[in-house]
């Protein structure tokens, strides 16, 4: 089969071997309102109010948001405001620790017997896109009217991260667990498990995991990035492609990151909702890099100064990996729900000046949705959206293969998503 263009990134995976530890708890945690794709959630309680692990604290305002949880048991000192990675303005509940960790005695197992029952149960737990996405896996799980197959990704292709290979490694009984759920309730016959070949002990831990298991395949991928792209993803596993006027879930086929689905397997257990994750940190500026599991809405400057951070010479900070990191504008920013990763650089984003195009095609030939970079970026420059559609814009996966590999440091993938919000508005 042939195989979708990318790029061969330098391998930075310094925590490949790290053991997953925990992190000292913090003494206060600053927990937003937003942590997924939708609408923000409102808060559930007042200052002075006591709560426990678990204990929902922002209530879903509608059918596009997911309740938020308390990740620690302590005293609420303030409610205030929080800037997220977007620019957006939302409401934050600061939480003081009391360093107890007392469990809500809501947190109890949920019945599920039923594919509405595990649609709820995501909604309930404050489910999330776990790879980085914040998507909301209740909808995700409702938009799949009849589930043909589930694609788990595990290939973790951005440099530095190695939060899932080391779960898959650690404990793929959870991963398998959920995948098993997912597919008992659904009704799911086939599922693929798509981990690249530079994570042998993943594999080798997956395959041993789900022998036993009908219907899983372990499928091993090259080291190409952006293997994890959902059409990427879906095109090198199963072979099949996506037409661009239709989703993944129109064609019967479900996919999920493999820390999405250990979670689930863990909710279904234990009835504790998305209240900690694992953070990979690592960077340039970092001399104990480290597989952090952290409670959401902990300072990034706690995990920064447990992987002994070098934080004067920080000069870019990213909520995930280099690719496709959202910038942080302080170290006094809060570790997030779809937070994979923390990674700290010397050199500036986006430093470089940009200079003219010389027409070389290299963006091009990365492409792994074969589009022309180059025209979108004329395209934009005119303000064309009849050109930004002929061009075939919204195939564009926000991979950022065409800005890496450009000799004149052009930021074409950044403008392909200021060319999207122009399409919006049309």
């Amino acid at each position: 089969m042939k195989r979708l263009n990318g790029i061969r990134l330098p391998r930075k995976k310094r925590t490949e071997e790290k053991p997953i530890k925990p992190i000292p708890l913090p003494a206060l945690v600053r927990i937003p309102m937003l942590m997924h794709s939708g609408t923000p959630c409102t808060p559930a309680v007042r200052a002075g109010d006591y709560v426990t692990v678990g204990q929902c604290i922002g209530t879903a305002p509608d059918e596009n948001s997911v309740p938020i949880h308390a990740s620690v048991s302590g005293t609420v000192s303030a409610l205030t405001e929080y800037c997220t990675v977007t620019g957006e303005t939302v409401p934050c509940v600061e939480i003081s620790s009391d360093g107890e960790q007392i469990l809500c005695d809501t947190c109890t197992p949920p019945v599920l017997e039923s594919r509405d029952d595990l649609i709820a149960a995501a909604k309930a737990s404050g489910c999330v896109g776990l790879s980085g996405s914040g998507d909301l896996t209740f909808q995700k799980l409702a938009a799949v009217k009849k589930p043909q197959i589930l694609i788990v990704n595990g290939a973790e292709c951005e440099q530095y991260l190695s939060a899932d290979s080391r779960l898959m490694s650690e404990t793929p009984e959870q991963a398998v667990g959920g995948i098993v759920l997912l597919m008992k309730l659904l009704k799911i016959k086939d599922a693929r498990i798509g981990i690249q070949t530079d994570k042998p002990l993943a594999i080798q831990r997956m395959t041993d995991a789900c022998k036993d298991e009908k219907g899983i395949t372990v499928c091993p991928l090259p080291p190409v990035y952006p293997q994890g792209a959902e059409k990427v993803l879906i095109y090198h596993t199963c072979g099949i492609v996506v037409p661009e006027d239709q989703t993944a879930a129109d064609m019967g086929i479900l996919v999920l990151n493999v820390s999405t689905c250990a979670f689930l397997y863990q909710y279904a257990q234990t009835g504790i909702p998305l209240v900690e994750r694992v953070v990979t940190v690592d960077g340039d500026t970092i001399d104990k890099p480290c597989n952090l599991r952290v409670p959401i809405g902990t300072p990034v400057k706690e995990l920064l100064e447990y992987a002994a951070c070098h934080t004067d010479r920080v000069r870019t900070l990213l909520c995930g990996g280099p690719m496709m990191g959202m910038l942080l504008d302080s170290q006094e920013a809060s570790v997030v729900r779809q937070q994979n990763g923390l990674t700290a650089m010397r050199r500036a984003k986006s430093s470089v000046r940009e200079s003219a195009c010389i027409r070389c095609g290299r963006c091009m030939e990365v492409c792994p949705m074969n589009l022309m970079p180059m025209e979108l970026n004329d395209a934009y420059q005119r303000r064309d959206p009849a050109a930004l559609q002929a061009e075939h814009l919204r195939l564009c996966i926000d991979c950022g293969c065409c800005s890496y590999v450009c000799p004149a440091h052009r930021q074409l993938a950044e403008k392909n998503q200021q060319a999207k919000l122009l399409l919006q508005k049309v």
